[in-house]
């Protein structure tokens, strides 16, 4: 349950880190605004790879379990 927590909450910080950057990007051109936009930007690819991870993790731990494939079942008919 715990990483189910962690993964909802990386996604929360992925939108506003993602909010972060869209509203420094609009309010002003100046250097100091560009910097805060790339922060941004490097803050939601570390969130993105850190919630990779999870689920990665959750999925290897059998935590989370994945939806079987329609295409890999077989149907007597």
């Amino acid at each position: 349950m715990l990483i189910k927590i962690l993964i909802v909450l990386a996604l929360l910080a992925i939108v506003i880190s993602l909010a972060s950057g869209f509203f420094s990007l609009m309010r002003d051109e100046s250097t100091s605004r560009s910097r805060a936009t790339v922060r941004a930007l490097t803050w939601r690819i570390g969130l993105s790879i850190a919630l990779f991870v999870l689920i990665m993790l959750g999925l290897a731990t059998g935590v989370i379990e994945s939806n079987p494939s329609p295409y890999l079942t077989t149907t007597n008919g």
